[in-house]
């Protein structure tokens, strides 16, 4: 896994292309008229990371990296290494220096909500990519994965395989950081999926990783040997195969799919290792978030919002699960198939 920890903030403009001269207009909802001369002045858009410290967000990063550039636009850039606190400021810092908009990525659902009132205040319109706020009256546009329903056809899909087997299978689910919009989603896709097929799935663990790799071997490790007969791995992140593959091999139960004693696992996201797992022929099933979809709606909607267009508060990606069946057709859209480790 690509692993970036540490990333200061900063600016790849010249400080005096960001100079507001021809702004449009905006009302208090954020959503501003079109530049008086259009393609008088080049637009920037601040794009801020909580973090770049898994593939997917490093894919997401290069993808608006890419949407940015091909619209002619400048990218100003900041990683706040986890930090809300310095996100917010990185979210005024880039207010001050005049953005025409800002696309966001937050730690969490609650602490990104100050950043939106900042921007609704200076009415820069604000998107948020793949991670969408709490309820609150302060306005945005959300770009996220349909993470309920992704995950409800890729167990059920596992469900399918297990289905094929003849026998009940024991289950373990392990879940995200449930302070994560998107985690919640997955837990509940999970639920929704085996709720009716008890009588082929039997979940006997949920373990809670919180987004953390040691977190997540642990518990794998415990719930194997609690329960060594699970042969069923749904994890809320295909981010967490390493530690999940590594308890698996510690308890001598990683097997090929058509191997005796194979786990039927799946994942979600669609990174890198996922991809060559499938490859491989360990993995079953995971769900591919678009992450090139999802760029290409975030920018999109920051301009609608630009020209005072009518722009929704959400904006779902469908995604697609990719599995043993479908393999070649599906990895050219699967971005974990597309990034050079």
């Amino acid at each position: 896994m690509k692993r970036i920890t540490s990333f200061p903030l900063t600016f790849v403009a010249l400080f005096g292309a960001l100079l507001c001269g021809g702004c449009g207009k905006s009302d208090p909802d954020g959503n501003t008229s079109p530049p008086s001369a259009p393609g008088a002045k080049k637009l920037n858009i601040g794009v801020a990371f909580e973090t770049l410290q898994t593939e997917y967000w490093v894919a997401g990063f290069e993808a608006i990296k890419a949407e940015l550039k091909k619209r002619d636009i400048t990218m100003l850039e900041a990683v706040a290494d986890q930090d809300a606190s310095r996100q917010l400021q990185q979210v005024k810092t880039f207010i001050t220096r005049g953005v025409d908009g800002i696309i966001l990525v937050p730690k969490d659902a609650k602490t990104c909500i100050p950043m939106i009132r900042a921007a609704n205040e200076a009415r820069i319109p604000i998107v948020l990519f793949n991670r969408p706020a709490d309820k609150t009256d302060a306005v945005s546009t959300a770009v996220v994965a349909d993470n309920r329903t992704l995950t409800r056809d890729t167990v059920a899909y596992m469900i399918e395989q297990a289905k094929k087997t003849g026998t009940k299978h024991k289950a373990m689910v392990v879940l995200g950081d449930l302070g994560d919009i998107n985690a919640i989603g997955r837990r509940d896709g999970f639920e929704d999926a085996v709720k009716g097929n008890e009588s082929v799935i039997q979940v006997v663990s949920r373990v809670p990783s919180e987004w953390n790799q040691e977190k997540a071997q642990a518990g794998v490790a415990n719930a194997l040997q609690a329960n060594p007969d699970i042969s069923f791995i749904f994890t809320s992140s295909d981010f967490l195969f390493p530690s999940i593959t590594s308890a698996l091999k510690a308890a001598g139960r990683y097997k090929k799919i058509g191997e005796p004693g194979h786990v039927i696992l799946g994942g979600f996201d669609g990174d890198a290792t996922a991809y060559q797992m499938l490859k491989d022929g360990y993995l079953d099933a995971t769900g591919v978030q678009d992450v090139y979809f999802e760029a290409q709606q975030s920018v999109q909607a920051l301009l609608d919002r630009r020209e005072g267009k009518t722009v929704g508060e959400l904006i779902l990606d469908p995604g697609f699960v990719i599995h043993q069946g479908n393999l070649n057709e599906m990895a050219p859209r699967m971005w974990g198939a597309n990034i050079k480790k």
